[in-house]
């Protein structure tokens, strides 16, 4: 019904409901209703009048506006908006049920009660000293004022906030692996800290540290780290207890306020008080009308005095109002809790507080939900409703009444929700969880983990083969949390052996590989004769040999258990794990410099492949022959195989991407943007080049990104490009820095060598690529040998060093030839000839001979941009001995089938050359 108010009365109502729930001080309602007029408090306490009398407020218990002895003026009624504009509420709509939640951060609490002064407080002491600790009893609502922060400040670290709850774990050596995990950080060694700390050194961002306390020691240790390392970095933790480090600056996050006990107490009193406003709003959520005009007010003052203003606590009593009634709710209080609210002194933290309410809450259970709750603390984070289900239930209950149950826990706020997309899940509290677990006996726990193992086994298995095959990250702490009870005290260990064996492809999908070798090495260590030779020894031979090769290095130990993996998978008849495995063995081979090795697996590959119907696997196979193609040299064939293998459906070689380490489809892309230079199309090789490494970033998977980045390096330096190369070499080693990827690392510093010899800095060029041969053949990794030998050669014939280049070259071409990467066996030799020519004294005679020879090899590989180099260096050596028609029918000749590329330096260089002859001929 509108209601006829005057303008001051206006102004002053909006301004009051602009800031429902929130008290208003009187100058600043002043100074918004009589902006610029210096005007008495009665003309204020004139208009509230005016505004109480027009809203009614006071007839028949409806209260607007409440007066705060000494503060000012509240709106404590509650707000709803019945209409608005299309455009205003189809954006209203879009904001309510359509926006994403923050990636990293749990949904923004819906409301929260008596926490203002606290969250400025503590973001700006996160503005001032970059690090908070919350500190304060279970239950007070440290997570609560966390969260709410964190969305706070989105738009101060530009949505760069990252929650971490620390409460899934149970072993503290997995602190810096669970934060490198919501960080997306790929974890390839066995201590992720100095990643973690490369990682963060130069963003900025906060990050929030939850639930501490249980692994106080590890998390105060690398939160400190973290605050000295990374200057952008901002740290919000919340915990029982101090972590006590240095730069920590704790902020108490004290109980609600309660009223005092007076005799008298009114309703405007009582909500002055955050206590007894978060009563009242828990219990009016809950469908209760409660009478606070009445004999209510001091019930529920002494409810919340009695529960010390702990949220969690009141949340609880508040709810079961709705079932008892305010005056049985409070009798109960009396009657369960009492004296033993506050504990023993020497008590646990937990069990201070919250111990007495959760005793209260049990009690008020039925059979059938105590056994669920207790059953149900098997889960770590958050679980499903069929999780749930599948554990909780038993010959004892069937599961209508499990999922009864499930909900009565969730409306008794012993279950936390969390909506999930379309779906809810669910967790315990810490505290809760805790609590159900010392409830249940030893026969309830063993069941219930029993079929918690079981159950997320069998998840494991059904999403094995789907193309990101992995549970969510918070099923990721339950499978941890399976095999820890699995092999703990011989429990379950063929059951834990299995678990162990499905869960690498999750492990392996996150790049947990340091984590997933752990688990697989345990569980071979634990397999029983009956599954020697079966899948799950496959399985788990199988992830060792990746996992260690990326942490660990090119060994031998990799080897056989990769070859053992390959040899069940053969006697199993199972050919899409043959064709995987065959891969797997080929990027070992390949790593290590063995290409004839490497050649050897991607055609058996490719003959397995062969008998099977299977898309994924063709186009594996077609890959990886293509690949070796480029690097033996025969690059047509190289290109048709490519261009097969990405011809086939996206998602074939995407689905291969978590056995393989890396995304199979981005390297072929690249293979065949380096194979498209080598036949003479420069301009079409950088646009490929360019879109592997856009995609690879997309991807999100730090092996595929540094694979892209480093080979499109390549084509930069063959087109002459060296700022791109430069540019994206730098991201590179920043990358590999940030992912522990240790032998990349000495990868880009070679290439930084490589530039420096390019601009003419030859020394410094020369030394930088030692040093990092060096380094490469230390971790066995021998893949770009020859490419770097080759600048390393050019470098040392620039210093005056032709002799040491001449052997360099011969050394190499004999492993070229012995190893089988003979792509570059055209340019080994032109670079050779080059040495030749500055011997002392010049070696004309071979160098010419070497060059003939570098032109016959380009032509039979098809690598026209090899024959263009050899020939511009052959016609300048005619040309310098007067041989000029010859020199100027060869360049021609070579430069004339190109049609693109034309900007790129050796094309430039070639015409220049052609300029020249045809002026000597003039």
């Amino acid at each position: 019904m509108p209601l006829e108010l005057g303008g001051r009365a206006m102004d002053v109502l909006l301004a009051l409901v602009a800031q429902a729930n929130v008290v208003v001080s009187k100058e600043d309602l002043l100074a918004q209703a009589w902006p610029g007029v210096v005007i008495s408090d009665g003309s204020l306490r004139y208009q509230i009048t005016m505004l109480r009398q027009a809203l009614g407020d006071g007839q028949d218990g409806a209260r607007y506006v409440s007066n705060i002895v000494g503060r000012g003026y509240c709106f404590v009624a509650k707000i709803s908006r019945t209409r608005a504009e299309p455009e205003e509420a189809a954006n209203e709509a879009a904001e309510r049920d359509d926006a994403p939640v923050e990636p990293g951060l749990p949904a923004r609490p819906v409301q929260l009660v008596g926490r203002t002064d606290d969250l400025a407080a503590v973001a700006a002491q996160l503005a001032k000293g970059r690090f908070v600790t919350l500190v304060g009893t279970g239950g007070v609502g440290k997570t609560t004022v966390a969260v709410q922060t964190g969305h706070d400040l989105l738009g101060d670290f530009a949505g760069a906030v990252v929650f971490v709850d620390l409460a899934a774990l149970t072993d503290p050596s997995l602190v810096p692996t669970a934060i490198a995990s919501m960080l997306r950080l790929s974890v390839r060694s066995a201590d992720p800290v100095p990643s973690l700390l490369a990682y963060l050194r130069e963003r900025r961002m906060l990050l929030v540290l939850d639930n501490c306390e249980h692994v106080i020691a590890a998390a105060a240790a690398l939160a400190e780290r973290i605050f000295q390392a990374a200057p952008g970095v901002h740290i919000l933790a919340t915990s029982r207890e101090a972590l006590r480090v240095q730069g920590e600056y704790v902020h108490l996050l004290n109980p609600f306020a309660s009223p005092p006990d007076l005799p008298g107490l009114g309703m405007r009193e009582l909500l002055m008080y955050p206590a007894t406003r978060l009563f009242v709003d828990r219990a009016g959520a809950s469908g209760t009308s409660l009478d606070l005009h009445g004999g209510d007010a001091p019930v529920i003052a002494d409810i919340c005095r009695k529960l010390d203003g702990v949220a969690l606590a009141i949340e609880l009593a508040a709810r079961r109002v709705s079932t008892y009634g305010l005056h049985q709710t409070a009798t109960l209080l009396d009657e369960r809790l009492a004296l033993s609210w506050l504990g023993q002194r020497g008590a646990q933290p937990r069990h201070q507080t919250l111990q007495a309410t959760l005793d209260w809450s049990y009690g008020l259970l039925d059979a059938v939900e105590r056994r669920v709750l207790c059953r149900l603390s098997v889960f770590v984070g958050y679980f499903s409703l069929d999780a749930a289900r599948h554990v909780a239930d038993a010959q004892d209950l069937s599961r209508e009444q499990v999922v009864t149950a499930i909900a009565s826990l969730a409306e008794k706020s012993l279950l936390a929700i969390h909506p999930s997309g379309t779906f809810t899940r669910y967790r315990l509290l810490e505290s809760t969880r805790t609590y159900a677990l010392s409830k249940a006996d030893e026969a309830t726990l063993g069941g219930a983990s029993l079929r918690h193992a079981l159950y997320f086994r069998q998840q494991l298995q059904q999403t094995r083969k789907a193309p990101d095959g992995a549970p969510e990250g918070a099923d990721l702490a339950n499978v941890r949390a399976a095999l820890a009870w699995s092999f703990d005290g011989g429990r379950a260990t063929d059951l834990g052996v299995t678990l162990a064996a499905a869960a690498v492809p999750a492990f392996m999908a996150r790049s947990l590989l340091a984590e997933c070798h752990g688990w697989s090495k345990r569980a071979l260590a634990e397999l029983a004769p009956a599954l020697r030779g079966s899948a799950t020894e496959m399985q788990l031979q199988s992830a060792i040999g990746l996992s260690q090769m990326f942490t660990r290095g090119n060994s031998d130990e990799v080897r056989l258990a990769l070859e053992r993996s390959l040899d069940v998978a053969e006697a199993l008849g199972d050919a899409a794990s043959q064709v995987q495995l065959l891969g797997r063995l080929q990027i070992f081979h390949e790593r290590i410099g063995d290409f004839v090795a490497s050649l050897a697996c991607a055609h058996r590959c490719a003959q397995v492949a062969g008998t099977i119907d299977d898309a994924t696997s063709v186009a594996t196979a077609n890959s990886l022959v293509g690949l070796c193609n480029h690097l033996l040299g025969d690059q047509p064939q190289a290109r048709r195989l490519l261009e097969a293998a990405i011809a086939a459906p996206a998602d074939a070689l995407q689905a291969s991407h978590v056995y393989a380490g890396f995304d199979l489809r981005n390297r072929t892309f690249i293979a065949l943007a380096r194979t498209l230079w080598l036949l003479g199309y420069p301009s079409q090789a950088v646009a490929l080049a360019q879109r592997a490494v856009d995609e690879a970033r997309q991807l999100n998977h730090p092996v595929t990104l540094c694979i892209a980045l480093i080979w499109a390096v390549s084509v930069y330096l063959w087109v002459g490009d060296l700022e791109r190369a430069e540019h994206d070499i730098r991201r590179f080693i920043a990358y590999a820095e940030a992912h522990s990827l240790t032998p990349y690392l000495a990868v880009g510093r070679g290439v930084m060598g490589e530039l420096a010899v390019r601009r003419g800095d030859a020394a410094r060029g020369v030394q930088a690529l030692q040093d990092c041969l060096v380094e490469l053949r230390e971790s066995r990794y021998e893949l770009l040998t020859t490419a770097f030998n080759l600048t390393l050669a050019e470098g040392l014939t620039a210093t005056g060093r032709a002799d040491d280049a001449l052997k360099l070259m011969d050394d190499t071409l004999a492993s070229v030839h012995a190893k089988g990467d003979l792509y570059s066996l055209p340019e080994l030799l032109r670079v050779k000839a080059r040495a030749l020519c500055a011997a002392l004294p010049p070696r004309m005679q071979e160098a010419e001979a070497c060059l003939a020879e570098s032109l016959a090899s380009s032509r039979q590989q098809g690598a026209r941009a090899w024959e263009l180099r050899a020939a511009t260096d052959l016609a300048r050596m005619w040309q310098a001995a007067g041989r000029r028609q010859e020199a100027r029918a060869l360049l021609e000749g070579v430069r004339a089938p190109y049609t693109e590329g034309f900007e790129t330096a050796d094309l430039r260089q070639a015409d220049r050359l052609l300029g020249e002859t045809e002026d000597a001929a003039a």
